[in-house]
């Protein structure tokens, strides 16, 4: 099967997790998508993920945060579409919700989020932004 946007994809399936009440999703792996789960990890928007090899497919197993019924995660919005790139220096980078989401950068140094592109100077293509 073809896809045209996994990102968007990713976020999709992350999204109607939340929406379901999920515990876990999983998702097609690739090496971007495990890059934004570890952010997604270390900024506390997600539980844990683990990569499962499930014969030639790898999957990333998402584990959703929840604390009661309320999730870590309030929205998902992807920036820049495949017909449609979104771009920003250094300086140029916005703040989602003044600071209170994240926003995550495809940078030369790698994915990161807005906050750590400002702080080493980088600008790259507007991926997603969370909150």
């Amino acid at each position: 099967m073809s896809m045209t946007d996994p990102i968007a994809d990713m976020l999709t399936r992350i999204r109607n997790a939340v929406m379901a009440r999920h515990a876990d999703v999983r998702i097609p792996a690739s090496k971007l998508k495990i890059a934004i789960a570890d952010i997604l990890k270390r900024e506390g928007y997600i539980e844990n993920f683990e990569v499962e090899e499930d014969g030639p497919r790898k999957w990333i197993k998402v584990d959703l945060k929840w604390d009661g019924k309320q999730n870590a995660i309030e929205g998902l919005e992807r920036i820049s579409k495949p017909g449609q790139r979104q771009y920003a220096g250094r300086s140029d980078l916005p703040k989602v919700r003044n600071g209170l989401g994240i926003l995550i950068v495809s940078t030369s140094r790698g994915v990161m989020t807005d906050h750590d592109a400002r702080k080493a100077g980088v600008g790259g293509e507007l991926l997603c932004s969370i909150w």
